[in-house]
């Protein structure tokens, strides 16, 4: 039992952690955007904007999912769920589960790959001549620690914890 709680908690840690890497993309982007459009006002816009823009936005989808997750700050559909009793709910989040482990599991392992062939062949943004493979494995360590999160709330489920 202590073992599970310090592995909830480091994971909700590392999750917090990558999350600021989210939020400061957010706020990259933000700053990064507006000095775009100040700059073209006065015909210098900055090269490759719309490219660190992109590659930001990989990170701050792939670095937030767990922490996403861990709060319940996901879309869901709970109308139904709500009214089915204890165990039906228990039930429903148990199948959830695997099915995203799954999904987020085949995401980050093709990430990889895909992350491995970019690099292999040298692909770089048009622009600013940015490698890209970096962007593609932060998407799979973002997807593999999602995993590892709804690995821990299976876990939780089948301890019959409860439930919102």
């Amino acid at each position: 039992m202590i073992s599970f709680l310090r592995l909830e908690r480091a994971v909700t840690a590392l999750s917090n952690k990558i999350n600021w890497i989210a939020a400061f993309a957010v706020v990259f982007i933000m700053l990064l955007t507006t000095a775009d459009v100040v700059l073209r006002m006065f015909r210098h816009p900055i090269p490759g904007t719309y490219e660190i823009v992109g590659f930001s936005g990989s990170l701050i989808i792939g670095f937030s999912l767990a922490y996403t997750f861990i709060q319940k700050g996901h879309i869901a559909v709970e109308i139904l769920v709500q009214r089915l009793p204890w165990l039906g709910r228990v039930i429903i989040n148990i199948i959830n589960d695997i099915l995203s482990f799954g999904l987020f599991g085949i995401l980050s392992w093709q990430s990889v790959k895909y992350a491995q062939s970019l690099k292999l062949s040298g692909e770089v943004s048009p622009t600013i001549q940015m490698p890209t493979y970096p962007f593609v494995y932060g998407v799979a360590v973002g997807a593999a620690l999602l995993c590892v999160v709804l690995l821990v709330d299976l876990i939780r489920q089948f301890k019959g914890a409860e439930i919102e």
